[in-house]
C-alpha cells in the first residue's frame, strides 16, 4: 500500500486508459478493505471507515476532500454517524484507472493518521 500511495496521480488527461480486469485485481489485492462495486454500469472502488466520534469522521472527510483537490481527482464522500464512505472512479472513463487505486491507498494512509492517538 505505501508504494501505491506514493505514486503520481495523472488526472484530467484525455489519453487515460481504464485498468484491465487483471490490473484492477492486482491493485485491489494491495487494498484489502476496498471493494469494487458497480453502479449504473460503472465500476467504482468503495470503502467505509468506521469511527464512534463524529468529529473524527468530519476530519477524515475533510482530509479526503483536500487530497482530491490537490490532484484534481474527486470522489464521492458520504459522512454519516459512525462512518465515512468514499467511492473512487475515473469519471471520463466511466470506470477504474490506476489513479483510483492510488487515491484509495492514500485514503488508507490518511485514515491511519487521523485515527492515531
Amino acid at each position: 500500500m505505501a508504494l501505491l500511495a506514493d505514486e503520481e496521480v495523472i488526472a484530467g488527461r484525455k489519453d487515460l486508459v481504464a485498468a484491465s480486469r487483471e490490473e484492477a485485481e492486482t491493485l485491489l489485492s494491495a487494498l484489502p478493505d476496498w471493494t469494487v462495486v458497480e453502479e449504473d454500469g460503472i465500476q467504482k472502488l468503495r470503502r467505509e471507515y468506521r469511527f464512534n466520534d463524529y468529529l473524527t469522521l468530519l476530519a477524515l472527510g475533510k482530509k479526503f476532500g483536500e487530497m482530491a483537490e490537490q490532484v484534481n481527482h474527486h470522489p464521492v464522500i458520504v459522512i454519516e454517524w459512525g462512518k465515512v464512505t468514499i467511492s473512487w472512479w475515473t469519471h471520463t472513463l466511466h470506470g477504474l484507472h490506476r489513479n483510483d487505486f492510488v487515491m484509495a491507498a492514500r485514503c488508507d494512509r490518511a485514515a491511519m493518521l487521523v485515527s492515531a492517538p
